[in-house]
């Protein structure tokens, strides 16, 4: 019948939207929405744009990560974002979630 490399596969891509809902989720506990929203700037830019402006990049990840846990300004006006105390985990979820919209 189906092999356990199929079976896998299926359950993996089944779970995509809700690992994208579960990062939405983490953002909004993180009071990360409080500032920014998917689809427009509210005080930060907007999750999309900030997916648009580092799409192909391979060092964003880990760029946005630490903006994240750092805090940054300068990168989308002059409005600097403080630093979020959440954990080098979840700035890593967090970082690849606005990434991947």
């Amino acid at each position: 019948m189906f092999s356990a490399r199929v079976i896998a596969a299926a359950a993996l891509i089944a779970a995509l939207p809700i690992a994208a809902q579960a990062s939405q989720e983490l953002a909004t506990s993180k009071n990360c929405m409080a500032c920014h929203s998917v689809d427009k700037k509210l005080v930060g830019p907007a999750y999309k744009d900030i997916a648009a402006k580092y799409k192909g990049d391979k060092a964003a990840p880990g760029q946005l990560s630490q903006s994240i846990l750092k805090g940054s300004s300068g990168k989308w006006g002059p409005i600097p974002m403080p630093p979020n105390p959440v954990s080098e985990a979840d700035a890593s979820t967090l970082a690849k979630w606005v990434l991947s919209l």
